[in-house]
């Protein structure tokens, strides 16, 4: 399990402090792939680089399986090549003059631990395996595609059978397609060999299909941690709510609370319904209603529904292939909204939007 405590960390730019990690804990558990999320600058990347022992820390504790990497107290810092970690970076950093074999034998021949060529062989042969790049070994990494790189690198950080793998936007340099391609195979991977994973991503939808739990993070401390349905259904601020996943936002006062399902009064002009799973309100609270575009029902005649029905127009349509999305004017507000693609909408159109109150979120006004 690897245990992180407190960690703080701050760069001086231009003579001046700026903290980029500030007082963050969290644990992973044996097996589990744990996600770091959040926008350019959160601090994200710092703390992994601090757990690598590429970056030193000022304070906090880090620990591996009981063992010290990191003492703020002591003064201890274990060298990066003794923590026993795997690590791809965003570049993948594969050495191009080196042929595939040398790039995955690397940590091997240059490491802290000795092996014999016989253990090279067999160690590069298992790792390649594991990435199903076998027969490759002699090829030049330059002749290599983008998804080919990436899995080099994975199979370096492999190789030696780590505690934990450490990934740093691994797939952000992959065209969108091969991107969803390694990610399900990446998934897939690290589930078959059990493998213990600290992601580090600002791509929600990485985070949300690799993870086990997820810290999103911001200004250097971690906003919330919970399960990716939690994080996605259940965000406990408007940053959470707003960052994973696209979400429409119209802020208004509390006006009344009846078994655990509130009425706000929007700035819209009409009151909404719906639910606050992480704090109690009281009447008056100003709050946020948050609605999440994939949740909201489109009509073309009225029903026969009272709660949560809007009558708005269709300012933009945008056909995805397996989505349709929309921009749609109510009372002057503009609203997000997807639905199937095989739902005829035109711009200008006169629709309805009903959005259950269930799936509905109310949030504080705090941020």
């Amino acid at each position: 399990m690897l245990q992180v405590t407190n960690l703080h960390k701050t760069y001086v730019v231009e003579g001046n402090p700026v903290p980029a990690v500030r007082g963050v804990s969290f644990s992973i558990e044996e097996g589990d792939v744990y996600t770091l999320l959040g926008p350019s600058g959160c601090g994200k990347s710092t703390i992994l680089r601090c757990i690598a022992g590429l970056e030193q820390p000022e304070e906090g504790e880090i620990t591996l399986g009981g063992k010290v990497l990191y003492s703020g107290s002591t003064g201890k810092s274990v060298p990066p090549y003794q923590r026993n970690l795997g690590m791809v970076f965003q570049s993948y950093a594969i050495w191009p003059h080196m042929n595939v074999f040398e790039n995955v034998a690397f940590p091997l021949s240059y490491g802290g631990r000795k092996h014999s060529r016989q253990e090279i062989r067999d160690y590069v042969s298992r790792a390649l395996s594991l990435v199903q790049l076998d027969g490759v070994e002699g090829r030049s990494a330059t002749l290599l595609s983008g998804g080919q790189q990436q899995r080099v690198a994975l199979a370096r950080a492999l190789v030696y059978q780590p505690s934990i793998l450490l990934l740093d936007e691994p797939l952000s340099n992959l065209d969108a397609r091969l991107r969803d391609d390694v990610r399900k195979e990446l998934r897939e991977l690290v589930k078959r060999l059990n493998l213990t994973v600290l992601y580090v991503t600002h791509d929600q939808v990485e985070a949300l299909s690799l993870s086990d739990r997820i810290a999103v993070m911001r200004n250097g401390v971690i906003i919330q941690e919970d399960s990716p349905e939690d994080i996605y259904l259940s965000p406990k601020e408007t940053f959470v709510g707003e960052f994973v996943g696209k979400a429409n936002r119209i802020d208004g006062v509390v006006t009344g609370e009846d078994k655990g399902m509130y009425t706000v009064n929007t700035s819209m002009g009409e009151s909404f319904q719906g639910k606050s799973l992480r704090c109690e309100l009281k009447k008056g609270d100003k709050v946020v209603f948050l609605i999440r575009p994939n949740i909201i029902t489109v009509y073309t005649d009225k029903p026969d529904i009272k709660t949560n029905m809007i009558e708005a127009e269709v300012k933009v349509v945008t056909f995805t292939g397996a989505l349709t999305e929309c921009v749609v004017s109510s009372q002057d507000v503009l609203l997000e909204v997807q639905t199937s693609g095989l739902v005829p909408i035109d711009m200008g159109q006169k629709v309805y939007l009903h959005f259950p109150p269930e799936l509905c979120r109310i949030l504080p006004t705090k941020d």
